[in-house]
């Protein structure tokens, strides 16, 4: 496993993260406590020190599972765990017309605060992310005067925001005003949008870039097929549907010649083009199933692709935005 800066917080995080939303067990269907914690301990033994979870995933049931296991193996010195705070009126995505007001108040952030802190029970929050986010909200310090306010009482050691879906150039603001030291964001071979503007704000500001859905929702996994039925609970039927999964599997098939070469698979192929751009700090990939978190993981001892590979790529580029 190799390690990258996360950033202005100086932390040494795994490239290849861990993402906690599928063992919530509320939107990607049920998933047992024993494979919830085989996949954590998988992404442990592997070498994978960046968890990230929210408190919306499964009522703070993911927290509860990393908080467990983290005491279990005994390794908090080592991790760093990252989660969110779910806005207040429960849109997603942030409106740019929402007041702040009424998504991320003060005492909103601190309440929910508590909630994490003691479904993780670990101590100190190590990165705190607002869930949802839009730039009409950067001059107002209301929600960054309470995370400086958490941060002084040590209850969090960093805080970030997490962008709206493929959304990026709506957070090019916050990212240059120094209230926040890292972004989660989508990047993936087919929305590869922030590297329009955002991520030059953040190299210029030294903002840590957290990659989320690096695998497009699974289609760049290579499993999913035109007449794939998923299973009850599982989101992406409704995210997949209608007319939307053929056309992802025909662009998927497009793709998938560039990167299996070498013996290389798809999925390990989509995780690499995220990790050539520099200014990445970790990309988390969700699982459910250890083998797949190794996988994953060795993505990392890999390296970049190559110049050419990742030109070739660029032009897979795909603007859409099934969320709306």
């Amino acid at each position: 496993m190799r390690y990258r800066v996360l950033g202005r917080t100086g932390w040494d995080v795994s490239d290849i993260g861990y993402g906690a939303w599928q063992i919530g067990g509320n939107m990607w269907g049920a998933v047992s406590s024993q494979r919830a914690k085989a996949a954590l301990n998988g992404a442990l033994d592997a070498g994978v020190n960046f968890f990230d979870t929210a408190l919306v995933y499964g009522n703070g049931a993911s927290e509860v599972l990393v908080g467990q296991v983290i005491r279990e193996r005994k390794v908090r010195e080592g991790v760093r765990i990252a989660t969110k705070v779910p806005p207040m009126n429960g849109d997603w995505p942030a409106s740019r017309t929402a007041r702040l007001r009424d998504v991320f108040p003060a005492r909103w952030i601190r309440e929910c605060v508590e909630k994490s802190r003691k479904n993780l029970d670990i101590g100190a929050i190590d990165l705190l992310q607002l869930h949802v986010w839009t730039d009409s909200w950067s001059a107002d310090n209301e929600w960054s005067d309470a995370m400086h306010e958490l941060r002084e009482k040590g209850k969090i050691l960093a805080c970030g925001v997490s962008i709206n879906d493929h959304d990026p150039n709506d957070a090019v603001e916050v990212t240059l005003s120094d209230k926040v030291d890292t972004l989660q964001l989508i990047y993936n071979i087919f929305d590869q949008s922030p590297e329009e503007n955002l991520f030059a704000a953040a190299r210029e500001k030294n903002v840590g870039v957290i990659v989320r859905v690096p695998l497009d929702e699974g289609s760049l996994g290579g499993m999913l097929r035109k007449d794939t039925m998923f299973e009850d609970g599982d989101w992406r039927a409704e995210y997949f549907g209608g007319d939307r999964l053929r056309e992802t599997v025909q662009r998927v098939e497009k793709v998938r010649p560039v990167l299996e070469r070498d013996g290389q698979t798809l999925a390990q192929g989509a995780l690499r083009f995220c990790l050539s751009n520099d200014v990445v700090s970790t990309v988390i990939v969700g699982s459910t199933n250890p083998e797949h978190v190794r996988d994953n993981a060795r993505v990392s001892d890999k390296g970049p692709l190559d110049e050419e590979t990742i030109a070739e790529l660029h032009t897979h580029a795909w603007a859409r935005n099934f969320y709306m």
